[in-house]
């Protein structure tokens, strides 16, 4: 991809996500609603974080801070990147009064140090990136030994529609440079393992998130939405503590 395509890539992601971010959390799937939801994801947090203390937590496009909440609300302190302005305004009104500390910046390309973090985690942004297979590498960089990297994220099952309501993939935005995404349709959970091991990552784990799907299945179901075929999962893996 030329410079000027890959900035053109850019500047369409950017300007779809500016474009949802004040109703971002409306959407479905984007906000905790239910309590199967919250235990669904209590439960995902105790996984992630059992057994470390406090953690600086880098969380990679963090959208309207979903995560970085979250996470500072377990006492974590948070950085959150992201580069659509508008996600970051709702972002800094959600932590306001949190141990977060937003900056503008491309999730694929990091303005810190080696070293600089405890755990680097994204959710659903792998698809949305260029060269998502190299950030990973660059996520792993910040990472300090003992680190871990988790990522959340799915796999359009095989003739799936699309959820009800606005969808990225369908997107004016997304409808011409989709073909220049390598993880438009996502990955399988198996894959973004070997990725993590293929960067030195150890202890490589993951969790399907049954409990997760099946909350949003039933809330969905409650709301009259039609049932969509979802593949979640998180991956995690760990620096070695003697790099």
């Amino acid at each position: 991809m030329t410079p000027e395509r890959a900035d053109d890539v850019k500047r369409r992601v950017a300007a779809h996500w500016d474009r949802r971010a004040a109703h971002f959390d409306e959407d479905f799937g984007h906000s905790i609603r239910t309590p199967a939801e919250r235990a669904a994801w209590n439960r995902i947090f105790d996984l992630l974080l059992s057994g470390r203390g406090v953690l600086h937590t880098l969380d990679a496009g963090c959208g309207t801070g979903f995560l970085a909440v979250e996470l500072a609300t377990r006492g974590h302190h948070v950085t959150g990147v992201d580069f659509a302005a508008a996600m970051l305004v709702e972002a800094r009104r959600k932590t306001h009064g949190l141990a977060v500390h937003l900056v503008a910046a491309d999730a694929e390309q990091l303005p810190f140090k080696t070293g600089s973090f405890g755990l680097v985690i994204s959710r659903h942004l792998l698809w949305t990136l260029s060269h998502p297979e190299a950030t990973i590498g660059e996520w792993v960089r910040v990472l300090r030994p003992g680190g871990r990297l988790a990522v959340v994220d799915g796999q359009l099952a095989t003739g799936a529609a699309l959820p009800q309501g606005e969808n990225a993939r369908v997107s004016l935005e997304y409808a011409t440079i989709g073909d220049q995404l390598p993880f438009f349709g996502g990955r399988a959970r198996e894959e973004i393992e070997t990725l993590l091991a293929a960067y030195g990552l150890v202890n490589v784990g993951s969790d399907p998130l049954r409990d997760l799907v099946a909350a949003q299945e039933q809330r969905g179901d409650e709301e009259g939405r039609e049932r969509q075929a979802r593949r979640r999962y998180m991956v995690w893996g760990d620096v070695s503590a003697g790099m």
